[in-house]
């Protein structure tokens, strides 16, 4: 991952979010007087900026003409179209065929805000100890039956039972029971967690009776293991053909159920959306300069400042466009990995940021394109600065026995490099670190005191262009007497070592909500750090860590929420858990000039492909895509 400064869209299978203030919209039916009303919205902070007469969302084009393909690309290869089992390397758009109970606007603070999709209505309590979703009589999938409550308990079961993820996610859920009138109850084991209604909203829904059918072979499916058949689902696509780790194609269902729900209006305009797969970083960039592909998000800061000076460009054929990114907050970083012993000491993790010069490589590498990372939540107000101050002080005062006594006194900030004498300066400081950890140099190798062993660091990677700011890493670790070592594996490989934590380190990121919550237990939380699921990739196991989740958890109102999350961020840096690296607060894009988009693009995504269409007269003028 060279330069790669935004989320994965994998991570739409775990959406995050907090129930702050949680309010609702839209009441459609009278309750009972001792129980709570219907609803068919519901926001993390505020109102729902929709209500039940909304006809669509402001961003899209009601009027949006339908036809077209658009062209996708991925890499690495898939395998599966099992949505929810956590092997294999699934379909790249499988989420087109499925959907949730409920639907998020783009246009509201990161997915603070949820309207009916497969579920029209939700209710809940004050004390928010449960919730329950009531079905939309129109939802189908797309054999025509019906979806019922039946499909969404066994979803919720299946998720739950095949994935760790999930299961640590709604570990708070303790059953899911049907209720007369298509409506499903979720039961908690606590109360006061405001997410928890909403999150529930989040769950994929799965037909029951098709996985617990036959092939057209007549085999039995088993949703425990791959599936190597175009699946059955509900959403607004399909799979027309596929080719396993090389091309898979869906089509536009156009009996789609959910076609003229607010939420589906002026949406999902191609005809079809197809996706290719491609070996590695570079072969990608030279298929979409051959016009292979439609759409390119670049994540690697040479290519956007060098490579897209060719004809097509200059003709207007391809536009290069950025737009900027205000959905969320990012985290990349070198991750050690805590679990093995020689991580585990603050005092090595911080010597190693002083070897990383992160300015020199900027520039060096990036064409100074980047901003420093000093925060679990860069480039949002999430972000710690300064010292603490009001509520994040109160809380982090709660905590004092449990956190660094440095988060009081000092301001967290990265060392500065860029040059020799900053360079000569910050590696001193490591090895003062590494000696005071219990290391010494014998020769030009840093060891262990007690053992002799040398210290070293095997760095996975899955991409060839990583050697690009490792090696100048490896080559500073080598001042110090650390021998720094690249690994570039195939995707299949990569995967397996990162699920499985056999690594030294590795380039990851978390991509952080606007609205954190019950997710933060998955990332940092103490019970996460030995699942192999989990997305704790360093292992982090800390009582005080494990307490400001819980603050973030369970804040009352967003004022709260931000001074909890300042104080978790905080705190985690100070642990040096990572060593940051770099971050970008737009979307670079290149796309081949066939589409049109709605004239407001909506505040937290660009919406592409899913609000944008294909207008035939630019195609015409560009060349009709193949």
């Amino acid at each position: 991952m060279t330069g790669h400064t935004r989320r994965s869209g994998a991570l739409k299978s775990l959406l995050t979010g907090v129930l702050l203030g949680l309010s609702v919209a839209g009441t459609t039916a009278p309750a009972l007087a001792s129980e709570p009303e219907w609803h068919q919205a519901t926001a993390l902070t505020g109102e729902p900026k929709y209500g039940a007469d909304a006809s669509h969302f402001d961003y899209v084009n009601p009027d949006a003409p339908k036809g077209g393909l658009v062209r996708l690309s991925t890499s690495g290869g898939f395998d599966t179209f099992n949505p929810i089992l956590p092997k294999g390397n699934p379909a790249p758009g499988v989420g087109l065929v499925y959907e949730t109970l409920m639907e998020s606007s783009l246009d509201e603070l990161n997915i603070s805000a949820q309207y009916g999709l497969i579920a029209e209505a939700l209710r809940y309590p004050d004390d928010f100890s449960w919730v329950e979703y009531r079905l939309n009589p129109k939802a189908r999938w797309h054999d025509g039956e019906p979806i019922t409550a039946a499909d969404v308990i066994w979803s919720f079961e299946k998720a739950t039972e095949l994935s760790p993820r999930q299961k640590f996610y709604y570990k708070n859920v303790t059953s899911a029971e049907e209720r007369p009138g298509g409506v499903i109850r979720f039961e908690f084991d606590t109360k006061n967690n405001r997410e928890l209604p909403h999150i529930m909203g989040q769950l994929l829904i799965l037909p029951k009776h098709w996985w617990e059918g036959t092939s057209a072979s007549g085999k039995p499916r088993d949703i425990a293991s791959g599936l190597q058949e175009a699946p059955l689902g509900s959403g607004p696509y399909k799979v027309k053909d596929f080719s396993f780790n090389r091309r898979v194609t869906y089509e536009r269902v156009k009996d789609y159920w959910a076609e003229d729900l607010p939420v589906k209006v002026g949406t999902n305009n191609f005809d079809e959306i197809r996706y290719d797969s491609y070996r590695d970083s570079a072969v990608l960039l030279e298929a979409f300069k051959g016009d292979q592909y439609d759409w390119r998000r670049e994540n690697i800061a040479k290519n956007w400042a060098t490579a897209y000076d060719f004809p097509a460009v200059k003709e207007g054929k391809v536009v290069l466009e950025t737009f900027p990114d205000h959905g969320s907050g990012i985290m990349q970083a070198f991750i050690p990995n805590l679990r093995r012993e020689k991580f585990q000491d603050e005092r090595v993790r911080e010597a190693l940021n002083y070897a990383f010069d992160f300015e020199s490589i900027n520039r060096t590498s990036f064409f100074d394109q980047y901003k420093r990372i000093s925060s679990f939540f860069a480039g949002t107000e999430l972000a710690q600065t300064g010292l603490p101050a009001g509520r994040e002080l109160e809380i982090l005062e709660s905590v004092r026995d449990l956190v660094p006594a440095s988060v009081f006194t000092e301001e967290y900030k990265n060392p500065v490099g860029g040059g020799p004498q900053q360079q000569r300066q910050n590696l001193r400081e490591a090895l003062t670190l590494m000696k005071a950890a219990g290391y010494k140099l014998e020769g030009r190798k840093l060891v262990n005191a007690d053992t002799g062993e040398p210290f070293t660091i095997e760095f996975i990677a899955q991409d060839p262009s990583a050697e690009r700011y490792v090696l100048p890493f490896a080559n500073n670790l080598k001042l110090i007497g650390i021998d720094l070592t690249i690994r570039v594996l195939d995707t299949p490989q990569y995967i397996n070592r990162i699920r499985s934590r056999d690594f030294d380190m590795a380039t990851l990121l978390w991509a952080q909500s606007l609205s954190p919550g019950n997710e933060q237990r998955d990332y940092w939380g103490s019970e996460s750090a030995e699942k192999q699921q989990s997305y704790n990739y360093a292992g982090i196991k800390d009582p005080g860590v494990d307490a400001l989740i819980e603050k973030v958890i369970f804040a009352e109102d967003r004022e709260e929420l931000v001074a909890a999350t300042r104080a978790l961020d905080r705190v985690l840096m100070h642990h040096h858990y990572v060593i940051p690296q770099w971050y970008l607060d737009v979307d670079r894009t290149a796309r081949w000039n066939r589409f049109g988009h709605p004239e407001n693009i909506p505040e937290y995504s660009n919406g592409f492909p899913t609000i944008w269409w294909y207008d035939e007269a630019k195609a015409a003028k560009t060349g009709v895509a193949k």
